[in-house]
């Protein structure tokens, strides 16, 4: 089951990462990076979470409501993470382009995504009789 919802999970991910850096991207042409990676990361997390609780997650009776409630802390935990670490590579390379910002964004995505799994498979979306973690 693990193998599944992992493989699962990072096939989600990926295209989720990749939809995020490409609405970023094209909202940096008119928004400062803190407000595109909002936006991009909002509209983002909804559609993952929602992909997450019918594919991956599947065999579990979370109902949608917990779901993107549970998401929804991770959401600002991942702004919170990913505004950083555009901010601070700005702040270090102040002529980066959109498509560095970008480049950037992707990277910290993959690492809240890591925390993002743990914590939906052993919270949000825990089994019946499951242990919490």
């Amino acid at each position: 089951m693990l193998t599944w919802e992992a493989g699962c999970f990072v096939g989600i991910g990926i295209v989720s990462t990749a939809g995020q850096a490409l609405l970023y991207w094209l909202l940096r042409g008119w928004w400062p990076p803190a407000a595109a990676n909002l936006v991009s990361l909002l509209v983002l997390t909804v559609l993952n979470t929602e992909a997450n609780r019918r594919l991956t997650f599947r065999h579990t009776a979370a109902p949608p409501v917990r779901a993107h409630l549970g998401a929804g802390a991770l959401f600002l935990l991942g702004y919170l993470l990913t505004s950083g670490a555009v901010l601070g590579f700005r702040h270090a390379v102040p002529g980066a382009s959109p498509a560095a910002e970008t480049a950037v964004l992707a990277a910290a995505s993959v690492a809240v995504t890591v925390v993002r799994f743990l914590v939906l498979r052993l919270a949000v979306f825990r089994r019946p009789g499951r242990r919490r973690a």
